[in-house]
């Protein structure tokens, strides 16, 4: 698994992620019933919306069903070291995603898209994998249309792990597996 940050580099505060494709490039150029204006049929990337999520914030949903392994959108964003990434509140958190690396990060706030909402669940339905310096998700079973995407932060801190800094990343998936805390395991 991969560490996904999602906190202030300064705590050096990791997170474990999967992987993404970009899904608007063909976008533009099709019609509204998946044809191109030349009337071919052509593929539509992964359809996913961005809307009010039940267990954080905003979260990421699929508009199509998507099936199992399947890749669904990478996690973009620019490449920057650490001491360069930008910082960004959220409460105790940001939308870093740490590459495995540990010197690297890729800050959504310059050229980011959809992923950066994707939730943490303790029992996700998706996966983030770095290949090379990008990070995509995949889907870890079949999922509905309409499915909110999550995949397991792993979030893993520089300091002693105590009950406060448990509670500070309270996990909200409601899952029968949740393990109350969005760091990991």
């Amino acid at each position: 698994m991969l560490p996904f940050i999602k906190t202030p580099p300064t705590s050096l505060r990791k997170h474990r992620s999967g992987s993404v494709v970009k899904q608007n490039e063909a976008r533009s150029k099709v019609s509204s019933k998946g044809k191109t204006r030349k009337g071919r049929a052509r593929k539509l990337p992964t359809a996913l919306e961005v809307r009010q999520s039940t267990v954080h914030g905003r979260g990421v949903y699929a508009t199509d069903a998507i099936k199992k392994g399947k890749r669904i959108i990478e996690y973009t964003g620019q490449l920057v070291p650490w001491l360069q990434a930008t910082p960004q509140a959220d409460g105790p958190h940001t939308f870093l995603f740490g590459l495995t690396n540990g010197k690297d990060v890729i800050d959504p706030e310059f050229g980011g898209n959809e992923a950066r909402w994707i939730n943490h669940s303790c029992e996700p339905n998706c996966e983030a994998i770095e290949e090379g310096n990008r990070v995509f998700i995949y889907a870890l079973r079949p999922l509905q249309s309409g499915e909110e995407l999550f995949y397991d932060y792993g979030l893993e801190v520089d300091e002693p792990r105590t009950k406060k800094l448990e509670r500070e990343y309270e996990c909200r998936c409601g899952s029968s597996k949740c393990r109350g805390t969005l760091l990991g395991a």
